[in-house]
């Protein structure tokens, strides 16, 4: 059974940073895209980066130059480096394995969830 564990969430003040990682269990990470999503309170919940099993990367237009996604297949993890960050920011930080090597396929699994609060 796929299992998706993120942590490094937590309160930062805007123009922090934080790194987010979701370790990944029960399958072979290697082969599968993965991705982060976010949401808001009162939002749906929105795609904020993936990654391809080639490590291809696609990014929400509101990231783009301050998040960036990589994976690193030895230690089946994902991670989500966060700079500059703004109020709006402010989410609970999804993690998900895609079902195939390309986010095309569709999100299958997903972790329980990191909050992450930027406010001064």
């Amino acid at each position: 059974q796929v299992q998706l564990v993120e942590s490094g969430g937590g309160l930062v003040q805007p123009g922090g940073s934080l790194r987010l990682s979701c370790a990944a269990s029960g399958s072979i990470f290697k082969i599968y895209a993965m991705g982060w999503y976010r949401q808001a309170p009162g939002k749906q919940r929105e795609l904020v980066a993936d990654i391809s099993s080639g490590s291809w990367t696609n990014y929400a237009d509101s990231v783009k130059g301050r998040f960036t996604i990589s994976r690193d297949n030895a230690k089946n993890t994902v991670y989500l480096q966060m700079n500059s960050l703004k109020p709006e920011d402010t989410a609970v930080y999804y993690c998900t394995q895609y079902s195939g090597s390309y986010s095309y396929f569709g999100p299958d699994y997903w972790g329980q969830g990191t909050q992450v609060t930027v406010s001064s």
